[in-house]
């Protein structure tokens, strides 16, 4: 009998992937004739952003680093214009599904102003960084990238570490196994729609119930992804209608946001598997790093979120607050997760004053 049982598992968690895989075809069906109606509107004159073309941004130098736990992480570096100055190297995180282009207007903007020298990389299992080899992502473990990559691509000067959602605890959990980083090396911090340790309570947009539910289920996944994810990357695929909409209600709080802004933001998700997807659920799930906050004291810190973000609402940053009284909060009104990319211009005007601030 207890040969038999590993045959058994895999069988049944083989059915849950098909599951999953058929009811999303299903619910995709019925989304299917509203996406397509959204879609027109990629190339209408109301789309702002028809004409951005969203390809790979220049830089200057692009590198391979190895992060503690064996991810090989893909970054690129963008100088500035007149060479090496004193002002500090601006480290971008991005968030949990997303790559380096989640900051491509900032990118833009920084690029053209030409004064910054700019390190963008993916996190482990995303963009062109490879997978972890075994076992599952875990926060901690993506605070340990980020030193290796600060190691290898900012070795002395000081630094400005920008993150968003997932690239936000990051640096929260890069500051609590380096505190000392802070004010010697780190001098300024950007938060960007994350979170402390509130994730329990929206369980990354899924609704509070049923993420409730869901929550002994997280092995169950994981297993079905490493026995089932190209069966499953398959309806992911075919159910992309779905995917679409779900982005564009869960990323963006216009109610008629740019479609071409929400088939990048789409783009970029798809391209994580979904092995990668379950295998980052538990370390947000547990994610609780406030006592990490006491490291930012006494480093500038700016704490940008949209009043419609619903991954990470605008009560996580005010949270953080409460840990920084000191740091400052800008509010985005009529904005969603992905802030950066949806009101460019706003974080922007956020940013760049702070920047100027403290170099």
């Amino acid at each position: 009998m207890s040969r038999s049982r590993p045959t058994i598992t895999r069988k049944r968690v083989g059915i849950v992937g098909a599951a999953v895989g058929v009811a999303a075809a299903g619910l995709a069906t019925a989304f299917a004739v509203e996406r397509a109606l959204v879609r027109r509107s990629v190339n209408a004159p109301g789309d702002p952003h028809r004409e951005e073309e969203f390809g790979d941004p220049p830089f200057d130098e692009e590198l391979t680093v190895t992060a503690a736990d064996g991810t090989e992480l893909h970054v690129e570096i963008v100088e500035p214009v007149g060479g090496p100055n004193e002002r500090p190297t601006i480290v971008f995180v991005h968030g949990f599904a997303l790559d380096m282009g989640t900051f491509y207007f900032q990118r833009k903007a920084l690029t053209e102003r030409g004064d910054d020298r700019m390190v963008f990389y993916d996190q482990p299992g995303h963009g062109r960084s490879s997978k972890l080899k075994s076992g599952d992502y875990d926060i901690a473990a993506l605070g340990q990238s980020l030193a290796a990559v600060l190691d290898k691509t900012v070795p002395e000067g000081h630094i400005i570490l920008v993150g968003h959602s997932m690239g936000g605890m990051t640096i929260m959990a890069f500051a609590e196994q380096y505190p000392e980083w802070f004010g010697r090396r780190v001098t300024g911090v950007v938060l960007i729609s994350t979170s402390a340790g509130l994730i329990d309570k929206t369980k990354i947009g899924i609704p509070t119930l049923v993420a409730r539910a869901s929550a002994p289920w997280f092995p169950v996944w994981n297993a079905a992804a490493r026995l089932g994810g190209p069966a499953i990357n398959k309806a992911r695929v075919a159910t992309s209608d779905l995917a679409w909409l779900l982005t564009r209600r869960y990323g963006f709080g216009e109610d008629k946001p740019s479609a071409s802004l929400v088939t990048f933001v789409e783009h970029m998700n798809s391209k994580t598997s979904v092995e990668t997807l379950t295998k980052y659920l538990h370390t947000l799930y547990t994610h609780n790093r406030f006592p990490a906050l006491s490291a930012l004291r006494g480093v500038p810190v700016l704490v940008i979120v949209g009043t419609k973000d619903y991954l990470t609402p605008v009560t996580h940053s005010e949270e953080i607050l409460r840990h920084l009284p000191e740091a400052t909060l800008v509010k985005i009104d009529n904005s969603g997760h992905v802030v950066m990319l949806e009101k460019a211009d706003e974080v922007n005007a956020a940013i760049l004053p702070f920047l100027e601030k403290i170099t």
